[in-house]
């Protein structure tokens, strides 16, 4: 769909929570926020959709063109996405499905929107079908209620073990389904590859962006109120770099799931474990006392007094 087009959607979704006129009045359909693979920047995009179970599914049709869509590339380099239906909005991981799991979720959505098929039979290529999975910790784990800076620093911490067992655990589903293959022949892809890598992509990218948040803009802050902090910070910024390292070699690794040494892959991505559960405890252990003092969300700033005074 054009640009403009697309902003007019856009545009009227928003204003009336989520509902549309013209072609697509009655349709499901929600706004899909992904960030430019090389640019960098945020686009959003006005998606059909079709719910199975409590999954969302969008699918990469750009009507039946030779090509995926803009957004599809987005969210392949990177993951984590924002969905907004109706007035609610989430970050979500979105996962292409693969194999035999991709051609049973085509047939959902045929089902349900019987338009899509139509769009595949114009192109030679296979429409994408991807999960968009929302970004929350595991199942079981009470939300509590964020109240101050050290609130936020646990909710973030507790998302990013809650990541890193889900990557383990489906590693060792993907690895237990190539060494369960017998016969000859390749094995059949066991479908968990795009999975293991787009859940290591998010983790890893948001791991990033936490750390360099914090970098950039916590430590100083806190480090001008509590000088005493300063050997705590330098060492909190080696680690970070340490971390960064290992993950940019497990990102390597994911270049071909498929083909990975199974003994290197959960080595690599054990030492990245251990490194980073026991950074994640020590900046536990030394900030959570000083940041517990700094409400969140922050307080809007005070009006200057000079400000305030009517003329």
């Amino acid at each position: 769909m054009p640009t403009s087009f697309n902003h007019a959607i856009i545009e009227e979704f928003r204003a009336n929570g989520g509902k549309v006129g013209g072609p697509f009045e009655g349709g499901d359909l929600l706004l899909l926020t992904t960030t430019g693979a090389k640019s960098g920047t945020e686009h959003t995009a006005p998606l059909g959709y079709v719910r199975d179970g409590d999954l969302l599914l969008v699918v990469g049709s750009a009507g039946g063109a030779p090509r995926h869509p803009a957004w599809y590339h987005n969210l392949l380099a990177r993951p984590s996405v924002q969905v907004e239906i109706g007035t609610e909005t989430f970050e979500a991981i979105a996962v292409p499905a693969e194999g035999a799991r991709r051609d049973r979720l085509f047939e959902r959505v045929v089902r349900a929107a019987p338009g899509y098929a139509d769009y595949q039979t114009r192109t030679t290529r296979t429409l994408p079908v991807v999960v968009l999975e929302r970004a929350e910790s595991e199942e079981g784990e009470t939300p509590h209620e964020v109240r101050n800076l050290a609130d936020k620093l646990v909710e973030v911490h507790t998302w990013l073990r809650s990541q890193l067992r889900h990557v383990h655990a489906e590693t060792e589903a993907h690895f237990a389904a190539r060494a369960a293959h017998q016969g000859p022949g390749e094995p059949p892809a066991p479908g968990l590859g795009l999975q293991i890598r787009q859940h290591c992509l998010a983790f890893c990218q948001f791991l990033e962006f936490h750390h360099t948040s914090e970098d950039v803009h916590l430590f100083p802050g806190i480090a001008a109120h509590h000088p005493h902090l300063s050997g705590t910070f330098d060492r909190l910024r080696e680690e970070h770099r340490t971390v960064a390292r290992i993950q940019g070699e497990l990102v390597a690794l994911l270049a071909d799931i498929s083909t990975a040494d199974p003994l290197r892959f959960r080595a690599e991505l054990a030492r990245m474990s251990d490194e980073l559960t026991t950074h994640l405890d020590y900046e536990e252990e030394s900030l959570l006392p000083v940041l517990a003092e700094i409400p969140w969300p922050p307080a809007p700033p005070i009006p200057d007094a000079a400000e305030s005074t009517t003329p």
